[in-house]
């Protein structure tokens, strides 16, 4: 088995447990395949650098994948067709790493960022 990485953006528009609902079957045409998801991460919405069919936010997914090469092609066929999805990006990579991805890092260091300096008191 060949291990994947994918990105996914769906819609604005589209509720999460949509976006959840999509997540899974997604995974299920992994299933399929005799492959196995071992993470599904919830980047949240987030702004697009451009807009994209009018949309300027989405909400970002990654799914960490083995499979063979075959399933990677129907689910992408798959995404291909739906209209709640923007954009899809898969790489094959190495090895799955399970830590949170960089778009997750991110997100809790500005969360860190924030709280920290929301504590700071101006002495006059």
């Amino acid at each position: 088995m060949r291990f994947y990485e994918t990105v996914f953006i769906a819609r604005q528009d589209v509720t999460s447990n949509q976006v959840e609902t999509l997540a899974q079957h997604y995974t299920g045409i992994i299933k399929a395949h005799g492959g196995e998801v071992s993470k599904t991460e919830f980047c949240g919405l987030r702004g697009l650098a451009y807009p994209i069919k009018k949309n300027k936010k989405g909400h970002y997914i990654l799914l960490n994948i083995a499979v063979e090469s075959a399933g990677i092609k129907e689910m992408e066929r798959q995404m291909n067709l739906n209209e709640d999805v923007l954009r899809y990006l898969t790489v094959r990579v190495e090895e799955l790493d399970n830590s949170p991805s960089a778009l997750m890092q991110s997100r809790h260091y500005r969360d860190d960022q924030r709280s920290t300096s929301d504590d700071v008191e101006i002495e006059a």
